[in-house]
C-alpha cells in the first residue's frame, strides 16, 4: 500500500511539475479555455466520464444519471486494467498473505482490487450523492495559473457542487469512500484494523485527488503531445 501511496503523490508532483508556469491566454472566456477535447479515458486507460467543461450553464444530475455516471466508471476497461495494476502490486509486495501466490492468489488480488474501485464508484458518484443531492461530475477550472488550478483540483476532493446550486462540503467523497473500506473489511481478511482502514480511506482519497488533477491537466497535456507530435512531423 505504500507503493501505491507514493505513486498517487508522485503522480501529482509529476503533472505539477509539467504545467506549473502555465498560464492560460488572457480575455478568453472559461467556456473557451476550459473546454477539454472529447477523451473518455485519460492515456488510453483511466476512466474520464466525470469530466465536465465549466459550470457555465449548469443543470444537476438525476439519480438515474448518476448511477449511470457510475457504471461507465466501474465497468470501463480502464477500470478493469487499473485493477490489474494494483493486484500485481498487491501480489508483489504480498500485501495479504492469505490470498497466496500464482495465478489463483492473483485471481483473488484482481477481484478485491475491482472491488474496491468498483464500490467505491458507486458509493462516491451514485449513492452517496443521490441521497445528499451532490453532484459527482468533476468541473473543470481551466484558467489560471498552475498553482491555482492544482490547488482548485486537489480542493475538490473536499469541497464540491450540489444539485440545488452552490457549494458544500464533499461529504459523497468522503462518506462514500468510507463505506467502500468498511464493505472491504467483508474480503480483506488479513487487514482488519482500524489502522489498515484509515489507510485504505487515505489511499483512496489520495488517487480520487491525483484523478482530479489528471482530469484539469489532461486538455493541456494533450495540445503538448499533439503540437510535438506535429513539430516532431515537420508540420
Amino acid at each position: 500500500m505504500l507503493y501505491r501511496v507514493a505513486g498517487v503523490f508522485a503522480g501529482i508532483a509529476l503533472f505539477a511539475s509539467v504545467s506549473i508556469g502555465q498560464e492560460m491566454p488572457p480575455g478568453d472566456t472559461a467556456a473557451k479555455t476550459a473546454a477539454p477535447l472529447r477523451d473518455s479515458r485519460i492515456f488510453g486507460i483511466i476512466p474520464n466520464y466525470r469530466t465536465f467543461p465549466s459550470l457555465q450553464n449548469y443543470e444537476p444530475l438525476t439519480s438515474s444519471a448518476k448511477f449511470k455516471l457510475a457504471s461507465e466508471d466501474a465497468f470501463d476497461r480502464g477500470t478493469f486494467a487499473l485493477a490489474a495494476i494494483f493486484a500485481g502490486e498487491g501480489q508483489l509486495t504480498n500485501a495479504n498473505r492469505s490470498f497466496g501466490q500464482g495465478g489463483r492468489g492473483f485471481g483473488r488480488y484482481f477481484g478485491t482490487a475491482y472491488g474496491d474501485l468498483a464500490i467505491g464508484d458507486y458509493m462516491t458518484e451514485a449513492v452517496l450523492p443521490s441521497v445528499l443531492r451532490q453532484d459527482p461530475r468533476y468541473f473543470r477550472r481551466g484558467v489560471g495559473s498552475a498553482w491555482s488550478r492544482l490547488a482548485y483540483a486537489m480542493g475538490q476532493i473536499f469541497w464540491t457542487h450540489r444539485d440545488s446550486g452552490g457549494t458544500q462540503f464533499n461529504y459523497s467523497e468522503v462518506l462514500g469512500n468510507s463505506a467502500a473500506v468498511a464493505i472491504s473489511n467483508a474480503y480483506y481478511p488479513d487487514n482488519r484494523t482500524a489502522g489498515n482502514a484509515a489507510s485504505k480511506l487515505g489511499i483512496q482519497i489520495g488517487v480520487d485527488m491525483a484523478g482530479n488533477v489528471l482530469k484539469e491537466f489532461w486538455p493541456d497535456l494533450q495540445r503538448t503531445f499533439r503540437k510535438k507530435h506535429s513539430i516532431h512531423n515537420g508540420n
